[in-house]
């Protein structure tokens, strides 16, 4: 089976799931490990405190049941930043106090706004909103590149006016090239994030396109998160998983342990 290294818990500010709920389920999907990747989302607009992770409890949290579950179940620390340019001390401070095997690097918000909520596409087509979603995740990677896989890089299309109905690679390819050049010179890696089919967009973030893409440019690093935050939606269609990786030219896929890349091969 595979990793599942993108889940939220009652950690999270946008979840309410006991982590050995989520352990519990990963074991029933016969799942090889995870790695729980809770919310830090430091001057997030909407609700300044709800994604204010409690670190001190979080990862006394993780390391305990990592230690319970141990021979069952590996269970390891990461982290899910939000990423904002004007962040980037703060979270090389936070990751130099923190013992993560993983961290998430993601665009939630836009110049002060998360795509998730109207105001942002207020005064926006949904093109203008696309795009300047896609170029401040190029203002965090150049201000910021303490991630080790930049999430759902397309998360924007979730939220879109009309979701991915008129989305594609193609479209948006110049910037999206940029980025995924960018990360690759970087030694940064993407995810595939199945999410995007539980949002019933029919694809992961990023598309399958995206994918293949960051492969032909040289890329090697990609994880695999469904991006729960319900146990129920752990490993969400990672049946899907294998044949788009290996569609894309991948033979293998990325966990991560002590900040280091670990390559296991698809079967």
């Amino acid at each position: 089976m595979l990793w599942d290294t993108h889940m939220h818990s009652q950690f999270s500010g946008d979840s309410q799931s006991p982590q050995e709920d989520m352990i519990s389920a990963a074991i029933q999907k016969n799942l090889d490990g995870i790695c729980f990747t809770d919310h830090l989302d430091i001057d997030y607009p909407e609700e300044p405190e709800a994604f204010l992770l409690d670190l001190p409890n979080y990862t006394a949290s993780v390391h305990a049941l990592s230690e319970k579950y141990d021979g069952s179940l590996p269970v390891r620390l990461g982290i899910e930043l939000g990423l904002q340019p004007h962040l980037a001390a703060v979270h090389d401070d936070i990751l130099k106090q923190y013992p993560f095997d993983f961290v998430i690097g993601s665009s939630h918000v836009v110049h002060g706004l998360d795509p998730y909520y109207s105001p942002y596409w207020e005064g926006r087509t949904e093109e203008e909103g696309f795009l300047e979603y896609f170029e401040s995740i190029l203002e965090n990677i150049r201000a910021f590149d303490g991630f080790d896989v930049y999430g759902h890089i397309d998360y924007v299309v979730r939220y879109g006016p009309n979701q991915n109905a008129y989305y594609t690679y193609e479209k948006y390819a110049e910037v999206i090239d940029e980025i995924l050049k960018l990360l690759i010179a970087k030694g940064k890696g993407i995810e595939i994030n199945t999410g995007g089919f539980k949002y019933g967009l029919g694809h992961p973030n990023p598309t399958e396109e995206v994918i293949a893409r960051y492969r032909v440019l040289g890329g090697e690093i990609i994880t695999i998160g469904a991006d729960a935050h319900k146990p129920e939606h752990i490993a969400y269609d990672f049946e899907k998983v294998p044949p788009i990786l290996k569609a894309a030219g991948f033979s293998y896929y990325t966990v991560f342990r002590n900040r280091k890349p670990e390559f296991i091969r698809l079967e």
